[in-house]
C-alpha cells in the first residue's frame, strides 16, 4: 500500500485534522508522506476535494494538477485523473525520455543481450504466461482484470540484432526480473536499433494508451530526470497563463 499520510513541507504540524489519523496538516503546503513529490491542496471547486500536484505554487492551479481527490490518501476510487496533464506528461515524455538515464541503460542493455532476454522490466516480450492480478487496480475508475493484456503483450523484442522496444515505466511497482511492467504501470514505449541506439534519435514514442496515475501499488512515480522534465514544463504552461 502506499501514502497513508500527508507530510509537511515546510513546518513540523499544528495538528491532527480529523478525516485521518495519519494526517499531518503543514502552516504552508502538505505532501504525500510516501511521494513527497506530489502536493496536496484544498478543491475550491469542491467542498472536501483535494488538487494533486507536481507544483507547489499556491493557489494551485486545477488545469494543470495530476488530478482532485475526494479522499486522503487518494485511492483508485477516488482519484479524478487530469486528462489536460497527463497530455502534458505524455508530451514531455515523447521529447525528453530518451534522454533519462535509466530508459538509455535499458536500451543498451537490449541491446547487450540481442533484445531476447532483458531483466530490467524495460523491453516488450513475446507473449509469455503473464502474472495475474485481482480486478480493480486501475486509477480514476480505469480498467480492471489480469496483467496479460494491453500494452505488455503488443510485441517481442528483436532478437538476432534486429532491436526492439523498451518501456518507459511508472516506477511505483518495478517489475520482477525476467519480466514487464503492468500495462496500468507502462507510460509508453520506445523503439530502439540492434546497436542500442534509439531509432531516428528520439524513439519514436508511443502512448501506451493503458497507464493509470494511480494503482493499488501507488501514484504516479516518475524517475528524477523525467520528474524534473515534467515540471519544468509545467512551470512553463503556467508563465503563459499568467501573462
Amino acid at each position: 500500500m502506499f501514502a497513508k499520510a500527508l507530510r509537511s513541507a515546510t513546518v513540523p504540524p499544528l495538528y491532527n485534522p480529523p478525516f485521518a489519523r495519519a494526517v499531518r496538516q503543514a502552516r504552508w503546503v502538505s505532501t504525500l508522506q510516501d511521494n513527497p513529490h506530489i502536493y496536496v491542496f484544498p478543491d475550491e471547486r469542491s467542498l472536501n476535494n483535494h488538487l494533486l500536484t507536481l507544483l507547489s505554487t499556491s493557489p494551485p492551479n486545477a488545469d494543470l494538477a495530476i488530478g482532485s481527490t475526494s479522499q486522503l490518501p487518494p485511492t483508485p476510487d477516488s482519484l479524478l485523473e487530469n486528462p489536460k496533464f497527463l497530455s502534458i506528461l505524455h508530451s514531455v515524455l515523447a521529447k525528453h525520455a530518451h534522454e533519462d538515464p535509466y530508459v538509455i541503460s535499458q536500451a543498451q542493455a537490449m541491446a547487450s543481450t540481442s533484445g531476447s532476454s532483458l531483466g530490467s522490466g524495460g523491453a516488450f516480450f513475446p507473449q509469455q504466461g503473464q502474472r495475474r492480478r485481482g480486478s480493480g487496480y486501475g486509477g480514476g475508475g480505469g480498467a480492471g482484470g489480469d496483467g496479460a493484456g494491453g500494452a505488455s503483450a503488443q510485441g517481442g523484442a528483436g532478437g538476432g540484432g534486429r532491436g526492439g522496444f523498451i518501456h518507459v515505466s511508472d516506477t511505483r511497482s518495478p517489475p520482477d526480473y525476467g519480466r514487464i511492467a503492468w500495462p496500468e504501470d507502462i507510460f509508453g514505449s520506445l523503439e530502439v536499433d540492434a546497436e542500442g541506439n534509439f531509432v531516428d534519435g528520439a524513439g519514436n514514442y508511443q502512448n501506451s494508451g493503458s497507464y493509470r496515475v494511480i494503482t493499488r501499488d501507488g501514484i504516479l512515480g516518475l524517475s528524477p530526470f523525467l520528474r524534473e522534465r515534467v515540471v519544468d514544463r509545467l512551470k512553463e504552461e503556467q508563465s503563459k497563463m499568467h501573462r
